[in-house]
Formats: structure tokens, C-alpha cells, sequence
């Protein structure tokens, strides 16, 4: 199961350093094309635009897994043991709860995008706006395979030992 899990991760941050590869490339091209030639491509704002919202939502659910988000421990470190076990389960339920709740909801409103197209590239917007229920879907599977550490021992409170 471990190697699976690390297969999972690294896989996600490939695809975040690939996409960002891509739209540094894309966003080079453009600027280096706008200046030496006088002529830029008419698509590379927004591809970077949709580049980088796919991105943020890709990378959130590594972000969870070694606890870059915003937190707030002081109120579980000074409960007790067993207090802490109870409030880590209980924030465990909220998060899967709002993670699924924001899946159905980006599902939603995808589905009511999906008449609109982009002004450049002429995409449909329903898959500029899978990236909410494609990035809330990964944060569900990173907090399932790092619930039963967090449960244990709760986030780490330093850089040097990070989640995974």
C-alpha cells in the first residue's frame, strides 16, 4: 500500500512540475515573441490563466498532506491525549465532509459552464472548471491516506518532518 501511496505522489507532483514546465515555456515564448518580434500569441494569457487555476487545485491535495495550509494547533495541543484523538477525528469528518461537499459542487457548476468557451482558445469552460472537483477529489484521497498518521500523532509541527 505504501508504494502505491508513493506512487500516487509522486505522480501528482509530476503532473504540477510538468504543468508548470509547460506554462513557463508557454509564458517565455510569448513574452520573448511580444519584445523581439513585435508579435505575441493571442492564446497565451489564457492558457497560463486556466494553466495555474489547474495547478493551485492539483497541488492543494500535497499541500494537505505535509500541512502548508493554514492551521491553527493551539487549541489541540493543549488538550490532553485523548482530547486530541477526539479533535483530530472530529476535524477529520468536517474536512472529508466540506471535500465532498465542494466536489458536488464543482461538479454543479461545471455542468452549468458547459455552454460558455474560453475568448481565445475556444474551450469549453466545463474543463477550466473540472479543476475544482478534480482538485477537492485529490484532497480527499491525500487526507484518506494520511488520516491514520494524523489520528497517531497530529500535524507535524516543523518543516524538517512534513506528512507522507
Amino acid at each position: 500500500m505504501r508504494r502505491i501511496e508513493r506512487a500516487f505522489v509522486t505522480l501528482n507532483g509530476a503532473v504540477l512540475v510538468l504543468g508548470l514546465a509547460a506554462m513557463t515555456v508557454i509564458l517565455g515564448w510569448n513574452v520573448a515573441g511580444r519584445y523581439l518580434t513585435g508579435n505575441s500569441l493571442t492564446w497565451a494569457d489564457e492558457v497560463a490563466r486556466y494553466s495555474m487555476i489547474w495547478l493551485t487545485f492539483l497541488g492543494c491535495g500535497l499541500a494537505l498532506r505535509h500541512g502548508a495550509h493554514a492551521a491553527i494547533t493551539n487549541a489541540q495541543d493543549a488538550l490532553p491525549t485523548r482530547g486530541q484523538l477526539v479533535l483530530r477525528g472530529l476535524i477529520l469528518l468536517v474536512l472529508f465532509g466540506f471535500f465532498g461537499f465542494m466536489v458536488w459542487v464543482g461538479i454543479d457548476y461545471m455542468n452549468r459552464m458547459s455552454i460558455q468557451r474560453s475568448a481565445a482558445l475556444q474551450v469549453p469552460m466545463r474543463w477550466i472548471y473540472a479543476a475544482m472537483p478534480a482538485g477537492f477529489a485529490l484532497m480527499i484521497v491525500h487526507l484518506a491516506l494520511i488520516a491514520p498518521q494524523y489520528l497517531r500523532a497530529g500535524l507535524q509541527h516543523s518543516d524538517e518532518a512534513p506528512l507522507g
